[in-house]
């Protein structure tokens, strides 16, 4: 009777973490965009994401365009980029209206943008709740230090590594981590 209760609790224990894994994938996500349309993160199943935080006042803005350099070099070997523009740094003050104009007269964006959120707080989005929580993505615990950070997501939707805002998006290890 002992080993039959054994091989159970293992079982259970089992498939418990199994599922419990499910709960941690970026794919059970959805947002806004930036012009009020709903989008699914399930929708870039079999995609590579970076998720980053954006900001039309900060010294890293000039990442937008290596952000869309990269959107442009790597959509179609089955990347996506996510901008995600916060004010939560005082970086942001404008509308999405007017943070899609300014990403698009001066750099082109064409990369999905979310409608502005809470990155951090009280107020902090679900999903930057899953990147920022060891408990809900099973990688690690995060905050969001400044505009421009990066979360790097694999295609079965695991957080699989967090870039520094000083970081470039096209620097050595975003690129080889895109193509691996």
């Amino acid at each position: 009777m002992k080993k039959t209760f054994i091989i159970i609790v293992i079982m259970f224990n089992f498939f418990n973490k199994a599922s419990a894994n499910y709960t941690k994938l970026a794919h059970n996500f959805e947002f806004k965009s930036i012009d009020g349309q709903s989008i699914k993160i399930s929708d870039y199943k079999e995609k590579v994401i970076v998720v980053v935080n954006v900001a039309s006042r900060c010294g890293f803005t000039k990442q937008y365009d290596d952000l869309q350099n990269l959107w442009t070099n790597y959509k179609d070997n089955d990347l996506v980029v996510i901008g995600v523009p916060t004010n939560d740094f005082k970086q942001e003050p404008g509308s999405n209206k007017d943070i899609g104009e300014f990403c698009e007269k001066n750099y082109g964006v064409s990369f999905p943008m979310m409608e502005k959120i809470s990155v951090k707080g009280s107020d902090m989005h679900p999903l930057y709740k899953f990147l920022t929580s060891k408990n809900k993505n099973g990688y690690k615990d995060s905050s969001v230090k400044w505009n421009f950070q990066k979360y790097l997501i694999n295609e079965n939707g695991y957080l699989e590594k967090i870039i520094s805002p000083r970081t470039k998006p096209d620097d050595p290890s975003v690129i080889q981590w895109i193509k691996t």
